[in-house]
């Protein structure tokens, strides 16, 4: 650099001029500058000063002429000085490095490596973006070609390392980069490519010793050795004559991998002095990517442990339609303890179930996983809503000995045989029901106190739904955030649901009632049930009442025979008259009065008898020299399920058969199912 005056004449100069323009600064001061330059240049030259006079920037390529005589390609650009005086200006030429003095300065490496791009990279949390970067950093800073390599165990999140069968680690390449021949070192070296190095070459040696390996010069022979062994011919080319250091990355006393760097034989080559820069780079490097490898894997671990605990599929009667939304709290927490459940029980029946873990994380997701489970017990043994939260705020009080906890739920069971909804809420937000006439209204649930927190008792009430209704489940997330009052999102819900959505596919309804929630980054989590709810039809449906004598048992099969063959089943026929006779005379058996059977054809055929007892039957393993007791175990092995539960003063006891070309199935998945996570 050199300052100039309008006519020329050099004024002062840099300390690095001496180096640029073979001159000293006794020589260069006080001369023109035009006598630097090649004559045939001049034209630009002059150009340039006269840019310089009109107070203007401007740059020239232009020849230098040193003092043996020699002329380098020069890029000179000329900047005004703006004082009280304008009679100045700064003229700064660039020469380009020869290859023997590339890599001699340890202060510009050092700046390069360890103070100018670092800062920036440990800010990444992605590992194949923070490895690219690490090469894109020591080339072309302090070596021609890289490479940076890290255990496949770590890029698996597999805290186990895995090793090949010669017992070298098993590394993966994330990335390669090259100043010069970039195709042919990238073909040699893909990026991306699994990989355990031979025995004995240097890149198994420093992962067995964690410490850097510096070869200053692989001659022909030593790089064919390598080539040999690895069986990749191109790499004795690209390695002959190079000055290699191979740079562990170790992070708390582990060797994750290792940077490998070279320099071709135009180069200086490496010594301990590049050793230790360049162990300086790998030790904040390693720091960066074990920062990095940690939480990819927390990051993993919580997402699978979300996805694991939210139901994978819902099951329904046919003629219940559901969509459901679960939408984290935001980028930074990616899990949560919301959750939604939706189990298709036998007479036609469905469990609805949506809760809320107070908290956020892994903890939160935890506890919803545990009353998650808890719950589809509860819902197999068929207890009402009322008594099965009630059993959930037993567990609930369970974990709040050892850690505060508490949630809300609210649990509907919906029959669509007759359209009733029994619906229980411990502290939850009142479901929305839009009738079929175009009402909506939020459905007034006997209050009690959320689980795991109260003393009180917890009630169901029963709503009768018109077939067509839609009933939605939520948590408060959806109607309630820093911005807006519960009031106004729950009025904003409402408006969702008006009578014009009583038309609209349920895929559109799911749609816009999360619609602005994606911008929220402060929101809560969310979950959302949706279930347009109508009844099976009624020649599905078929009832008898039977008399408590023995000739009820031919009474039946006669019925479920015509009855089979209405809907066309007649193949089923032996089977279901006989696993309806071991129910009836199980129920002449055990209970007084007059017997209810009932058949429903769904997803799967449902037989079931009403008494008036409340024993519920249990199977056992008769003896040989027994005469009863074999009934359950004949409905045992011929049903595809069986149970019994409780139903006013009385039982009902049920079993279910396949139909043929295939039995119970989940919902079939629709556009937008992604928004699940």
């Amino acid at each position: 650099m050199l300052g100039i005056g309008r006519s020329g004449e050099i004024l002062q100069c840099g300390q690095n001029a001496p180096g640029v323009v073979g001159r000293s600064p006794e020589e260069l001061v006080g001369t023109d500058a035009s006598k630097l330059f090649a004559v045939e240049g001049k034209e630009a030259l002059t150009g340039l000063f006269d840019a310089l006079g009109t107070n203007q920037e401007r740059t020239a390529v232009l020849s230098v002429i040193d003092d043996d005589g020699a002329a380098l390609d020069a890029v000179v650009s000329v900047v005004p000085m703006h004082g009280r005086d304008n009679d100045s200006g700064l003229m700064m030429i660039r020469v380009a490095v020869t290859d023997l003095e590339r890599f001699t300065d340890p202060a510009l490496m050092r700046w390069a490596l360890l103070d100018d791009a670092l800062p920036r990279i440990s800010a990444m949390l992605d590992l194949e973006q923070m490895a690219q970067e690490l090469a894109k950093v020591v080339v072309p800073h302090f070596c021609n070609s890289a490479g940076v390599l890290i255990r496949e165990s770590i890029m698996g999140a597999d805290e186990v390392p895995s090793f090949s069968p010669e017992g070298t680690a098993v590394l993966h390449r994330l990335a390669v980069a090259a100043d010069n021949d970039f195709a042919s070192w990238s073909a040699a070296f893909p990026a991306g490519e699994v990989l355990a190095y031979p025995p004995g070459t240097p890149y198994a040696r420093v992962m067995a010793t964690g410490a850097p390996v510096l070869e200053s010069h692989v001659d022909r022979a030593a790089a064919r050795a390598i080539a040999k062994v690895w069986r990749r011919k191109p790499v004795a080319r690209l390695l002959n004559g190079v000055s290699m250091v191979l740079l562990p990355l170790i992070a708390r006393g582990t060797t994750l991998g290792f940077i490998v760097c070279t320099r071709s034989d135009a180069h200086r080559a490496f010594d301990a002095y590049d050793v230790e820069i360049g162990m300086d780079f790998a030790a904040r490097a390693a720091l960066y990517i074990d920062n990095a490898r940690r939480y990819s894997r927390e990051r993993a671990t919580a997402l699978t442990l979300q996805r694991s605990m939210l139901p994978t599929g819902l099951t329904a009667p046919s003629s219940v339609e559901l969509r459901h939304r679960y939408l984290p709290g935001n980028q930074l927490i990616e899990v949560g303890g919301d959750w939604y459940e939706a189990i298709a029980l036998p007479g036609g029946r469905v469990a609805l179930i949506v809760g809320d873990v107070a908290g956020h994380g892994v903890r939160a997701a935890v506890t919803m996983g545990r009353l998650r489970t808890a719950l589809q017990t509860i819902v197999n043994l068929e207890l009402s809503p009322s008594e099965g939260l009630q059993q959930v705020d037993a567990l609930m009080r369970g974990i709040g000995e050892r850690e505060p906890a508490f949630a809300t739920c609210v649990y509907a069971v919906y029959d669509a045989t007759d359209g009733s909804c029994e619906i229980a809420s411990a502290g939850h937000l009142p479901p929305l029901l839009l009738q079929p006439g175009g009402e909506s209204e939020f459905l007034d649930v006997s209050p009690a106190p959320p689980l795991g927190v109260g003393e009180g008792m917890i009630e169901s009430r029963t709503f009768t739904i018109g077939d067509g209704g839609i009933l939605v489940l939520y948590t408060d997330g959806l109607v309630e955030n820093r911005g807006q009052d519960i009031d106004d999102g729950l009025a904003r819900l409402r408006s969702v649901f008006g009578p014009e959505a009583l038309l609209s596919p349920l895929e559109d309804l799911a749609k816009a009632t999360l619609d602005g929630a994606y911008s929220d980054h402060d929101r809560d989590d969310i979950a959302v049930l949706i279930t347009r709810l109508r009844r099976l039809p009624e020649e599905h449906v078929v009832t008898m009442t039977l008399p408590a004598r023995p000739s009820a048992v031919r009474e039946a099969r006669g019925r479920v025979r015509s009855t089979l063959e209405s809907w066309d089943l007649q193949e089923l026929s032996f089977t279901a008259e006989l696993l309806v006779s071991e129910l009836v005379t199980n129920a002449l058996r055990y209970a007084t009065g007059d017997i209810g059977l009932r058949m429903l054809l769904d997803r799967t055929l449902v037989f079931e008898t009403r008494d008036g007892s409340d024993a519920l039957p249990r199977a056992r393993q008769a003896a040989d020299d027994d005469e009863n007791g074999r009934g359950l175990q004949v409905v045992h092995r011929l049903a595809k399920r069986w149970g019994a539960r409780l139903a006013g003063q009385g039982k009902i006891v049920w079993c279910e058969m396949d139909l043929p070309g295939g039995g119970d199935r989940v919902l079939e998945a629709w556009p937008g199912e992604a928004h699940h996570l």
